[in-house]
Protein backbone atom coordinates (compact mmCIF):
# COMPACT_ATOMS: atom_id res chain seq x y z
CA UNK A 1 0.00 0.00 0.00
CA UNK A 2 1.06 3.70 -0.67
CA UNK A 3 0.12 7.10 0.23
CA UNK A 4 -1.67 7.26 -2.87
CA UNK A 5 -4.06 4.34 -1.67
CA UNK A 6 -5.33 6.63 1.45
CA UNK A 7 -7.74 9.00 -0.26
CA UNK A 8 -5.03 12.15 0.73
CA UNK A 9 -5.35 15.04 -1.41
CA UNK A 10 -3.81 16.10 -4.63
CA UNK A 11 -1.60 19.05 -2.44
CA UNK A 12 -1.24 16.74 0.50
CA UNK A 13 -0.08 14.29 -1.64
CA UNK A 14 2.70 16.77 -2.90
CA UNK A 15 4.09 17.69 0.45
CA UNK A 16 4.26 13.65 1.68
CA UNK A 17 6.39 13.17 -1.83
CA UNK A 18 8.26 16.88 -1.37
CA UNK A 19 9.51 14.90 2.24
CA UNK A 20 10.46 11.53 0.37
CA UNK A 21 8.01 9.34 2.26
CA UNK A 22 5.88 6.89 -0.52
CA UNK A 23 4.75 3.88 1.88
CA UNK A 24 2.57 4.77 4.92
CA UNK A 25 3.75 2.84 8.59
CA UNK A 26 1.20 0.20 9.35
CA UNK A 27 -0.29 2.90 12.11
CA UNK A 28 -0.71 5.49 9.47
CA UNK A 29 -2.25 2.83 6.79
CA UNK A 30 -4.88 1.96 9.54
CA UNK A 31 -5.93 5.10 10.97
CA UNK A 32 -6.22 7.87 7.84
CA UNK A 33 -8.89 6.03 5.93
CA UNK A 34 -10.84 5.51 9.44
CA UNK A 35 -10.14 9.78 10.58
CA UNK A 36 -11.16 10.70 7.27
CA UNK A 37 -14.55 8.76 7.32
CA UNK A 38 -14.88 10.62 10.83
CA UNK A 39 -14.33 7.60 13.22
CA UNK A 40 -13.05 8.43 17.01
CA UNK A 41 -9.74 6.05 16.95
CA UNK A 42 -7.90 4.80 19.86
CA UNK A 43 -4.38 4.08 18.67
CA UNK A 44 -2.29 1.86 20.31
CA UNK A 45 1.53 2.10 19.00
CA UNK A 46 4.93 1.96 20.43
CA UNK A 47 7.11 5.14 19.95
CA UNK A 48 8.88 5.84 16.60
CA UNK A 49 5.78 3.95 14.29
CA UNK A 50 4.93 7.46 12.73
CA UNK A 51 1.95 8.43 15.07
CA UNK A 52 2.25 11.65 14.61
CA UNK A 53 1.63 11.59 10.82
CA UNK A 54 -1.43 9.21 11.31
CA UNK A 55 -3.57 11.92 12.73
CA UNK A 56 -1.69 15.40 10.96
CA UNK A 57 -2.61 13.88 7.43
CA UNK A 58 -5.97 13.54 7.33
CA UNK A 59 -6.51 16.57 9.70
CA UNK A 60 -5.02 18.64 6.74
CA UNK A 61 -7.44 17.80 4.17
CA UNK A 62 -10.76 17.59 7.04
CA UNK A 63 -9.65 21.56 7.89
CA UNK A 64 -9.29 22.12 4.29
CA UNK A 65 -13.05 22.91 3.63
CA UNK A 66 -14.10 25.66 5.92
CA UNK A 67 -12.96 28.89 7.97
CA UNK A 68 -11.87 30.17 11.24
CA UNK A 69 -13.41 32.50 13.34
CA UNK A 70 -12.12 34.21 15.83
CA UNK A 71 -11.79 32.80 19.54
CA UNK A 72 -12.85 29.80 18.27
CA UNK A 73 -10.68 26.86 17.14
CA UNK A 74 -11.66 24.59 14.52
CA UNK A 75 -9.72 21.87 16.01
CA UNK A 76 -7.58 20.95 18.78
CA UNK A 77 -4.55 18.69 19.91
CA UNK A 78 -3.84 18.07 23.43
CA UNK A 79 0.25 17.14 24.01
CA UNK A 80 1.98 16.53 27.20
CA UNK A 81 5.04 18.79 26.56
CA UNK A 82 6.45 21.99 25.08
CA UNK A 83 8.81 19.47 22.51
CA UNK A 84 6.04 16.95 21.67
CA UNK A 85 3.59 19.98 20.68
CA UNK A 86 6.77 21.91 18.97
CA UNK A 87 6.90 18.82 17.26
CA UNK A 88 3.46 18.39 15.61
CA UNK A 89 3.79 21.70 14.77
CA UNK A 90 6.47 21.20 12.95
CA UNK A 91 4.68 18.30 10.82
CA UNK A 92 2.08 21.12 10.21
CA UNK A 93 4.30 22.95 8.13
CA UNK A 94 5.44 20.36 6.28
CA UNK A 95 2.51 18.51 5.19
CA UNK A 96 0.33 21.59 5.28
CA UNK A 97 2.59 23.81 2.78
CA UNK A 98 0.26 23.82 -0.11
CA UNK A 99 -3.24 24.38 2.18
CA UNK A 100 -4.27 27.88 3.44
CA UNK A 101 -4.52 26.97 7.15
CA UNK A 102 -3.67 28.89 10.31
CA UNK A 103 -2.14 27.33 13.68
CA UNK A 104 -1.25 28.71 16.96
CA UNK A 105 0.90 26.77 19.39
CA UNK A 106 0.34 27.68 23.05
CA UNK A 107 2.70 26.44 24.69
CA UNK A 108 4.38 27.80 28.43
CA UNK A 109 7.36 29.96 27.74
CA UNK A 110 6.42 31.64 25.33
CA UNK A 111 4.33 35.12 25.44
CA UNK A 112 1.24 35.35 25.82
CA UNK A 113 0.32 38.30 23.95
CA UNK A 114 1.30 36.77 20.60
CA UNK A 115 -0.63 33.54 21.19
CA UNK A 116 -4.14 35.87 22.07
CA UNK A 117 -3.69 37.75 19.02
CA UNK A 118 -3.67 34.34 16.79
CA UNK A 119 -6.51 33.57 18.53
CA UNK A 120 -8.44 36.70 18.17
CA UNK A 121 -7.87 36.30 13.71
CA UNK A 122 -9.27 32.92 14.18
CA UNK A 123 -6.86 29.52 13.93
CA UNK A 124 -7.49 26.12 11.98
CA UNK A 125 -5.44 24.12 14.31
CA UNK A 126 -4.67 24.91 17.86
CA UNK A 127 -1.69 22.98 19.82
CA UNK A 128 -1.91 23.32 22.78
CA UNK A 129 -0.53 21.93 26.62
CA UNK A 130 -3.56 21.76 28.73
CA UNK A 131 -1.76 23.97 31.38
CA UNK A 132 -1.47 26.85 29.13
CA UNK A 133 -5.15 26.05 27.35
CA UNK A 134 -7.06 25.98 30.72
CA UNK A 135 -5.08 29.46 31.80
CA UNK A 136 -6.31 31.00 28.69
CA UNK A 137 -9.60 29.59 28.56
CA UNK A 138 -10.44 30.74 32.25
CA UNK A 139 -9.11 34.61 30.90
CA UNK A 140 -11.95 34.55 28.65
CA UNK A 141 -9.09 34.21 25.50
CA UNK A 142 -10.78 31.37 23.48
CA UNK A 143 -13.76 29.27 23.48
CA UNK A 144 -13.95 25.78 22.54
CA UNK A 145 -17.58 25.61 21.33
CA UNK A 146 -16.43 25.71 17.87
CA UNK A 147 -14.02 22.82 18.18
CA UNK A 148 -15.26 19.54 15.86
CA UNK A 149 -12.14 17.35 16.37
CA UNK A 150 -9.83 16.60 19.38
CA UNK A 151 -6.83 14.93 19.47
CA UNK A 152 -5.19 13.72 22.92
CA UNK A 153 -1.64 12.48 22.02
CA UNK A 154 0.58 10.48 24.23
CA UNK A 155 -2.26 9.91 26.67
CA UNK A 156 -0.39 7.73 29.19
CA UNK A 157 2.58 10.30 29.26
CA UNK A 158 -1.02 12.61 30.08
CA UNK A 159 -1.75 10.23 33.13
CA UNK A 160 2.03 10.41 34.29
CA UNK A 161 2.05 14.11 34.09
CA UNK A 162 -1.31 14.76 36.46
CA UNK A 163 -3.03 16.12 33.25
CA UNK A 164 -6.36 13.53 33.19
CA UNK A 165 -8.17 16.06 35.34
CA UNK A 166 -7.21 18.63 33.14
CA UNK A 167 -8.47 16.87 29.95
CA UNK A 168 -11.40 15.62 31.36
CA UNK A 169 -11.99 19.48 32.18
CA UNK A 170 -11.36 20.29 28.68
CA UNK A 171 -13.43 17.57 26.94
CA UNK A 172 -16.53 18.69 28.46
CA UNK A 173 -15.85 22.14 27.14
CA UNK A 174 -16.05 21.08 23.60
CA UNK A 175 -19.00 20.09 21.30
CA UNK A 176 -21.08 16.76 22.19
CA UNK A 177 -20.77 15.58 18.86
CA UNK A 178 -17.03 15.66 17.18
CA UNK A 179 -14.67 13.87 16.58
CA UNK A 180 -12.26 12.53 19.12
CA UNK A 181 -8.43 10.80 18.54
CA UNK A 182 -7.09 9.40 21.34
CA UNK A 183 -3.22 8.19 20.83
CA UNK A 184 -1.45 6.21 23.54
CA UNK A 185 1.92 3.65 23.86
CA UNK A 186 0.18 1.85 26.58
CA UNK A 187 -3.27 1.48 27.75
CA UNK A 188 -3.52 1.74 31.42
CA UNK A 189 -7.08 1.65 33.48
CA UNK A 190 -7.23 5.26 33.96
CA UNK A 191 -6.87 5.93 29.90
CA UNK A 192 -9.08 2.97 28.81
CA UNK A 193 -11.59 5.04 31.48
CA UNK A 194 -11.00 8.12 29.85
CA UNK A 195 -11.75 6.74 26.42
CA UNK A 196 -15.16 5.06 27.28
CA UNK A 197 -16.32 8.16 28.80
CA UNK A 198 -15.55 10.69 26.31
CA UNK A 199 -15.03 8.55 22.66
CA UNK A 200 -18.01 7.09 20.51
CA UNK A 201 -17.63 3.82 19.52
CA UNK A 202 -13.90 4.29 18.28
CA UNK A 203 -11.83 2.31 16.26
CA UNK A 204 -9.23 0.46 18.25
CA UNK A 205 -5.73 0.08 15.67
CA UNK A 206 -2.58 -1.42 17.79
CA UNK A 207 -0.06 -1.80 15.62
CA UNK A 208 2.13 -3.82 18.46
CA UNK A 209 1.61 -5.05 21.96
CA UNK A 210 1.41 -2.11 24.75
CA UNK A 211 4.84 -1.70 26.17
CA UNK A 212 6.98 -3.66 24.11
CA UNK A 213 10.21 -2.66 23.16
CA UNK A 214 11.51 -1.94 19.33
CA UNK A 215 13.00 -5.45 17.66
CA UNK A 216 15.76 -2.80 15.87
CA UNK A 217 17.17 -2.10 18.96
CA UNK A 218 19.64 -4.11 21.04
CA UNK A 219 19.24 -3.27 24.42
CA UNK A 220 22.08 -4.34 27.39
CA UNK A 221 22.36 -3.86 31.34
CA UNK A 222 25.56 -2.71 32.69
CA UNK A 223 26.20 -3.43 36.24
CA UNK A 224 28.31 -0.75 38.54
CA UNK A 225 28.97 0.52 41.43
CA UNK A 226 27.08 3.76 42.00
CA UNK A 227 30.30 6.16 42.30
CA UNK A 228 31.69 4.63 38.89
CA UNK A 229 29.06 5.57 36.75
CA UNK A 230 30.22 8.14 35.15
CA UNK A 231 33.63 6.36 34.45
CA UNK A 232 31.68 3.87 32.83
CA UNK A 233 30.13 5.78 30.80
CA UNK A 234 33.04 7.63 29.44
CA UNK A 235 34.33 4.15 28.68
CA UNK A 236 31.04 2.77 26.62
CA UNK A 237 31.43 6.07 24.86
CA UNK A 238 34.64 5.40 23.72
CA UNK A 239 34.40 1.97 22.81
CA UNK A 240 30.88 2.24 21.09
CA UNK A 241 30.64 3.33 17.46
CA UNK A 242 29.02 6.33 18.80
CA UNK A 243 27.43 8.66 16.34
CA UNK A 244 24.88 10.67 18.02
CA UNK A 245 24.05 9.26 21.43
CA UNK A 246 21.08 10.70 23.99
CA UNK A 247 21.80 9.98 27.74
CA UNK A 248 19.11 10.07 30.55
CA UNK A 249 18.83 11.34 34.01
CA UNK A 250 16.27 11.05 36.29
CA UNK A 251 16.78 14.27 37.95
CA UNK A 252 17.55 17.62 36.36
CA UNK A 253 20.75 18.21 38.63
CA UNK A 254 22.39 15.09 37.36
CA UNK A 255 21.64 16.12 33.63
CA UNK A 256 23.68 19.44 34.54
CA UNK A 257 26.41 18.24 36.71
CA UNK A 258 26.93 15.17 33.76
CA UNK A 259 27.05 17.26 30.92
CA UNK A 260 29.53 19.43 32.75
CA UNK A 261 31.74 16.29 33.14
CA UNK A 262 31.57 15.24 29.44
CA UNK A 263 32.82 18.64 28.45
CA UNK A 264 35.32 18.59 30.52
CA UNK A 265 36.11 15.29 29.41
CA UNK A 266 36.27 16.42 25.81
CA UNK A 267 33.17 15.29 24.26
CA UNK A 268 30.68 17.60 22.20
CA UNK A 269 27.95 17.24 24.43
CA UNK A 270 24.96 19.52 25.85
CA UNK A 271 21.92 19.37 27.96
CA UNK A 272 18.20 19.82 27.46
CA UNK A 273 15.87 19.75 31.18
CA UNK A 274 13.01 21.38 32.35
CA UNK A 275 14.36 24.42 34.63
CA UNK A 276 15.62 25.74 31.08
CA UNK A 277 13.43 27.79 29.39
CA UNK A 278 11.73 26.97 25.52
CA UNK A 279 14.08 29.42 23.72
CA UNK A 280 16.83 27.90 25.51
CA UNK A 281 15.80 24.12 25.18
CA UNK A 282 14.70 24.75 21.31
CA UNK A 283 18.09 25.89 20.77
CA UNK A 284 20.19 22.85 22.24
CA UNK A 285 17.22 20.64 20.76
CA UNK A 286 18.70 22.40 16.90
CA UNK A 287 22.40 21.88 18.03
CA UNK A 288 21.59 18.48 18.48
CA UNK A 289 19.63 17.85 14.98
CA UNK A 290 22.63 20.00 13.13
CA UNK A 291 25.17 17.90 14.26
CA UNK A 292 26.99 20.65 16.65
CA UNK A 293 27.06 18.40 19.38
CA UNK A 294 26.41 14.68 19.26
CA UNK A 295 25.73 13.59 22.67
CA UNK A 296 22.66 15.38 24.45
CA UNK A 297 22.27 14.99 27.97
CA UNK A 298 18.08 14.84 29.34
CA UNK A 299 15.80 14.48 31.46
CA UNK A 300 12.89 12.70 30.83
CA UNK A 301 11.23 15.54 29.26
CA UNK A 302 13.03 14.73 26.10
CA UNK A 303 12.05 10.89 26.47
CA UNK A 304 8.71 10.85 24.16
CA UNK A 305 8.14 11.77 20.99
CA UNK A 306 10.95 13.75 20.08
CA UNK A 307 11.74 12.38 16.15
CA UNK A 308 15.23 12.74 15.94
CA UNK A 309 16.99 11.08 13.02
CA UNK A 310 20.05 9.34 12.94
CA UNK A 311 20.65 8.52 17.10
CA UNK A 312 22.63 5.55 16.99
CA UNK A 313 22.62 5.07 21.24
CA UNK A 314 20.63 5.43 23.85
CA UNK A 315 22.34 5.06 27.60
CA UNK A 316 20.47 5.61 30.70
CA UNK A 317 22.93 7.10 32.97
CA UNK A 318 19.80 6.18 35.87
CA UNK A 319 17.32 3.32 35.46
CA UNK A 320 14.22 5.14 35.07
CA UNK A 321 11.59 5.14 37.84
CA UNK A 322 8.81 4.03 35.90
CA UNK A 323 9.09 0.79 33.86
CA UNK A 324 7.21 2.60 30.79
CA UNK A 325 9.67 5.45 30.69
CA UNK A 326 12.04 2.58 29.65
CA UNK A 327 10.56 1.98 26.50
CA UNK A 328 10.15 5.35 25.75
CA UNK A 329 13.44 6.78 26.30
CA UNK A 330 14.90 3.58 24.02
CA UNK A 331 12.47 4.53 21.60
CA UNK A 332 14.85 7.19 20.49
CA UNK A 333 16.77 5.47 18.67
CA UNK A 334 16.09 2.58 15.96
CA UNK A 335 13.31 4.53 14.62
CA UNK A 336 12.23 3.86 10.91
CA UNK A 337 13.18 0.92 10.44
CA UNK A 338 17.10 2.00 11.64
CA UNK A 339 18.79 -0.04 13.94
CA UNK A 340 19.78 1.03 17.40
CA UNK A 341 21.53 0.23 20.22
CA UNK A 342 20.89 0.93 24.41
CA UNK A 343 22.88 0.72 27.66
CA UNK A 344 21.48 0.68 30.85
CA UNK A 345 23.64 1.72 33.81
CA UNK A 346 22.40 -0.15 36.92
CA UNK A 347 23.70 -0.18 40.68
CA UNK A 348 22.48 -3.01 43.38
CA UNK A 349 20.23 -0.43 44.34
CA UNK A 350 18.15 -0.78 41.11
CA UNK A 351 17.56 -4.36 41.08
CA UNK A 352 13.90 -3.83 41.71
CA UNK A 353 13.62 -1.28 39.02
CA UNK A 354 14.70 -3.68 36.36
CA UNK A 355 12.74 -6.18 37.27
CA UNK A 356 9.91 -4.61 36.91
CA UNK A 357 10.92 -3.64 33.35
CA UNK A 358 11.74 -6.87 32.51
CA UNK A 359 8.48 -7.85 33.37
CA UNK A 360 6.78 -5.23 31.81
CA UNK A 361 8.36 -5.87 28.71
CA UNK A 362 8.55 -9.45 28.64
CA UNK A 363 12.22 -9.99 27.76
CA UNK A 364 15.10 -10.68 29.89
CA UNK A 365 18.03 -7.63 29.12
CA UNK A 366 21.44 -8.79 28.49
CA UNK A 367 24.06 -8.36 31.54
CA UNK A 368 27.31 -6.78 29.94
CA UNK A 369 30.30 -5.57 31.66
CA UNK A 370 31.84 -2.17 31.18
CA UNK A 371 35.05 -2.70 28.16
CA UNK A 372 37.62 -4.37 29.59
CA UNK A 373 36.08 -5.45 32.92
CA UNK A 374 33.26 -8.24 34.12
CA UNK A 375 30.00 -7.43 34.59
CA UNK A 376 30.46 -7.75 38.21
CA UNK A 377 29.42 -4.24 40.24
CA UNK A 378 31.69 -5.07 42.43
CA UNK A 379 34.63 -5.20 40.15
CA UNK A 380 35.49 -2.02 39.53
CA UNK A 381 38.55 -0.62 40.63
CA UNK A 382 40.64 2.31 39.69
CA UNK A 383 43.66 2.15 37.60
CA UNK A 384 41.99 1.91 34.21
CA UNK A 385 43.29 4.35 31.57
CA UNK A 386 41.02 6.88 29.87
CA UNK A 387 39.26 5.38 26.48
CA UNK A 388 40.72 6.39 23.14
CA UNK A 389 37.07 7.99 22.07
CA UNK A 390 35.88 7.36 18.25
CA UNK A 391 33.34 8.72 16.48
CA UNK A 392 32.73 12.29 15.02
CA UNK A 393 31.47 15.54 16.41
CA UNK A 394 33.84 15.17 19.71
CA UNK A 395 36.91 17.37 20.20
CA UNK A 396 40.03 16.40 20.84
CA UNK A 397 40.49 14.44 24.73
CA UNK A 398 41.50 16.15 27.39
CA UNK A 399 42.29 15.16 31.18
CA UNK A 400 39.12 14.35 33.15
CA UNK A 401 38.44 16.90 36.08
CA UNK A 402 35.71 14.52 37.57
CA UNK A 403 38.35 11.31 37.99
CA UNK A 404 41.02 10.64 39.75
CA UNK A 405 43.29 7.85 37.17
CA UNK A 406 46.50 9.40 35.64
CA UNK A 407 46.44 10.40 32.43
CA UNK A 408 46.92 8.11 29.78
CA UNK A 409 50.57 6.91 28.77
CA UNK A 410 52.65 6.83 25.46
CA UNK A 411 51.55 3.60 24.10
CA UNK A 412 54.76 2.23 24.03
CA UNK A 413 55.76 2.88 27.65
CA UNK A 414 54.57 -0.10 29.90
CA UNK A 415 52.36 1.08 32.80
CA UNK A 416 51.70 -1.15 35.94
CA UNK A 417 47.71 -0.62 37.31
CA UNK A 418 47.51 1.83 40.14
CA UNK A 419 45.71 -0.62 42.84
CA UNK A 420 42.36 -0.18 43.55
CA UNK A 421 42.10 0.79 47.33
CA UNK A 422 40.40 -1.38 49.97
CA UNK A 423 36.65 -1.08 49.63
CA UNK A 424 34.78 0.33 52.49
CA UNK A 425 32.17 -1.44 54.51
CA UNK A 426 29.50 1.19 54.24
CA UNK A 427 30.76 1.94 50.14
CA UNK A 428 28.27 -0.61 48.60
CA UNK A 429 24.47 0.37 48.32
CA UNK A 430 21.93 -3.07 49.62
CA UNK A 431 19.92 -4.28 46.66
CA UNK A 432 16.63 -3.01 46.58
CA UNK A 433 14.49 -6.09 48.05
CA UNK A 434 17.13 -6.25 51.11
CA UNK A 435 16.26 -2.29 52.05
CA UNK A 436 13.62 -1.79 54.41
CA UNK A 437 10.03 -1.39 52.56
CA UNK A 438 9.38 2.44 54.40
CA UNK A 439 13.08 3.23 52.35
CA UNK A 440 11.54 2.08 49.24
CA UNK A 441 8.63 3.89 49.16
CA UNK A 442 10.76 7.22 49.91
CA UNK A 443 12.73 6.51 46.87
CA UNK A 444 9.56 6.01 44.96
CA UNK A 445 8.20 9.25 46.25
CA UNK A 446 11.00 11.35 45.85
CA UNK A 447 10.97 10.25 42.04
CA UNK A 448 7.31 11.00 41.90
CA UNK A 449 8.45 14.77 42.94
CA UNK A 450 11.19 14.84 40.97
CA UNK A 451 9.11 14.45 37.72
CA UNK A 452 6.63 16.59 38.95
CA UNK A 453 9.40 19.48 39.15
CA UNK A 454 10.11 18.38 35.72
CA UNK A 455 6.47 19.04 34.47
CA UNK A 456 6.74 20.99 31.23
CA UNK A 457 3.62 23.15 31.28
CA UNK A 458 4.45 26.11 33.52
CA UNK A 459 3.37 29.39 33.67
CA UNK A 460 4.54 32.31 31.14
CA UNK A 461 8.04 32.68 31.88
CA UNK A 462 7.68 36.33 30.22
CA UNK A 463 10.40 35.56 27.41
CA UNK A 464 9.96 38.29 24.73
CA UNK A 465 12.96 37.09 22.46
CA UNK A 466 12.67 36.02 19.00
CA UNK A 467 10.35 33.36 18.26
CA UNK A 468 11.85 30.49 15.80
CA UNK A 469 9.92 30.19 12.49
CA UNK A 470 7.79 27.25 13.02
CA UNK A 471 7.24 28.38 16.76
CA UNK A 472 5.97 31.57 15.05
CA UNK A 473 1.99 31.33 16.10
CA UNK A 474 1.50 33.79 13.74
CA UNK A 475 1.63 31.30 10.47
CA UNK A 476 -1.45 31.95 8.59
CA UNK A 477 -1.97 31.05 4.96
Amino acid sequence: MSFADLGLSDELMRAIVESGYTQPTPIQASAIPSVLMMRDIIGVAQTGTGKTASFVLPMIDILAHGRARALMPRSLILEPTRELAAQVAENFEKYGKYHKLSMALLIGGVQMGDQVKALERGVDVLIATPGRLMDLYERGKILLTGCNMLVIDEADRMLDMGFIPDIENICTKLPAQRQTLLFSATMPPPIKKLADKFLSNPKMIEVARPATTNVNITQRLVPVAAAKKREALRALLGEEDVRTAIIFCNRKTTVRELNKSLRASGFASSEIHGDMDQPARIAELDRFKRGDVNILVASDVAARGLDIKGVSHVFNFDAPWHPDDYVHRIGRTGRAGATGTAYTLITPDDAENIENIEKLTGQTIERVGVPGRSANPADTGDGDEKPARRGRGKRDAKPARDRAEPAEAAPAVAQAPAPAPAPRAASRAPFAEDRPQREREQDRGRGRRDQRRDRDDGPDDGWNGPVPAFLDVTLGR
